[in-house]
């Protein structure tokens, strides 16, 4: 039996309950609350009608650098981690939005440097805004961005960079960004046996 039965067989009691309730004693305070019991398990059973869905992270996007060959490709795969692992959709648009707290991206690759795109997804705090709008020492606020390099986002350096050239492929600007710069992944040394060891320690030694 799931839970969801579980939990629908428990309303139906309470329904049952607070309707005998109701049908056989007269006592006006029992009375109120064989009603609420009769409301409180029509409501579990109208909710638990409900088709129940989870609720899932999104999908983690992994690279393969060995499928990277043209600034083109790291693009193709900056855009998937723009809309899902980097999770920069939630805040940013790409063109007007209504739904939008934050900036609109739309071109920002032809605004700003690589640098400086890396910067500020990297070290978000390194500029602030200042209002300098009243009298005195001016109003500091700091940036609403997260760290897109530390948790819960966490991209690797490669992913940064992907997306980055994402943000210039969709301002028409040229990618600046070349496959080059990713970090290889690091393959573990084969194991020398104890044997092999010791004649390559006599081989050196000759």
């Amino acid at each position: 039996m799931s839970e969801v039965v579980k939990l629908q067989l428990i309303g139906l009691c309470v329904v049952g309950l607070g309707t005998v309730i109701l049908l056989f004693i007269k006592s006006q305070f029992t009375r109120v609350i064989g009603f609420v019991a009769i409301v409180l398990g029509l409501f579990a059973l109208v909710a638990l009608a409900v088709p129940q869905m989870a609720s899932l992270p999104p999908a983690e996007e992994s690279i393969n650098i060995a499928d990277i060959k043209t600034p083109t490709d790291m693009a193709t795969i900056g855009q998937k981690i723009f809309f899902s692992k980097g999770q920069c959709a939630l805040c940013h648009s790409i063109g007007p939005s209504e739904s939008a707290r934050c900036p609109d991206l739309k071109g920002i690759g032809a605004k700003l440097s690589r640098e400086f795109i890396f910067e500020s997804l990297t070290e978000p705090q390194a500029y602030l805004y200042l209002d300098y709008r009243h009298e005195g020492i001016p109003k500091e606020y700091p940036a609403r961005m997260p760290y897109i390099n530390k948790n819960p986002i966490g991209l690797s350096k490669n992913e940064i960079l992907s997306v980055i050239a994402f943000l210039q492929q969709m301002s028409g600007e040229p990618i600046s960004v070349s496959p080059s710069e990713l970090d290889l992944p690091r393959t573990a040394p084969a194991p020398v046996k104890a044997a092999d060891a010791g004649s390559l320690a006599v081989a050196q030694a000759r």
